[in-house]
């Protein structure tokens, strides 16, 4: 069937406002073109730019928070599967389960650590503050606050992609990297032991971090699947 005859059935309106279908029922977040459905903090909203289908951060403090149409912008429970790259020296997050805030850190919700080098401790794989996959530097102390899961190295590597699964059933999360398991966590009553209040699951929306002008991460994909 000829383009010009199935928009003439469709209407092209239809076409565009589809959301775009991945596999298994996934649904793709961002577009590969543009910060559509997607809201920066009014910190910094300059850290957040799309090039050659990239979503790049670099720049000062900064969220940038999922805003769009799809599930009304809201999760509860979900797969989400995010593709990132870590430069040298660089920290990023994904949040899930928060809100808008025009400023600082997100007070809701539970934030994945990206940060294959940079000199916080708490590195990819981690559920921040809570289960902290940890890679310590000679003379480096613990830091305070939550599991330590310790390690040679971070699971992510600068410079290449690596492909992070999120899952929250429940009261569970589950997160990977490259299909390896790097926290299960059952919140227990009252929620965890954590020096971050915020952290609690209930349902909101996704967040990217931008963490200091130093760093550099870049996202190709931001994929859901709402359960």
């Amino acid at each position: 069937m000829k383009l010009p005859f199935l928009l003439s059935i469709l209407g092209l309106s239809a076409l565009i406002i589809a959301p775009v279908q991945s596999e298994d029922g996934f649904i793709e977040l961002f577009d590969g073109k543009s910060l559509e459905g997607w809201t920066p903090s009014k910190e910094n909203p300059d850290s957040y730019s799309v090039k050659d289908g990239k979503l790049i951060v670099k720049g000062g403090r900064s969220h940038l928070f999922y805003t769009g149409e799809i599930n009304g912008g809201k999760f509860k429970d979900f797969e989400l599967k995010v593709r990132a790259k870590t430069f040298p020296n660089a920290n990023s997050g994904v949040y899930f389960h928060t809100e808008y805030q025009d400023e600082g850190w997100p007070g809701k919700g539970y934030e994945c650590q990206v940060n294959s080098t940079h000199k916080d401790p708490k590195k990819t794989g981690s559920l921040y503050g809570v289960i902290n996959i940890l890679v310590l530097a000679e003379g480096q102390n613990r830091p305070k606050g939550g599991e330590h899961i310790e390690r040679e190295k971070a699971p992510s590597t600068d410079g290449e992609w690596f492909d992070y699964y999120i899952i929250v059933k429940g009261r569970e999360i589950e997160i990977k990297v490259n299909g390896e398991t790097t926290v299960k966590y059952t919140e227990p009553e009252g929620g965890p032991a954590s020096n971050f209040g915020g952290r609690r699951l209930s349902e909101g929306t996704f967040a990217i971090q931008a963490h200091d002008p130093d760093s550099e991460v870049h996202y190709e994909r931001w994929a859901v699947k709402p359960l």
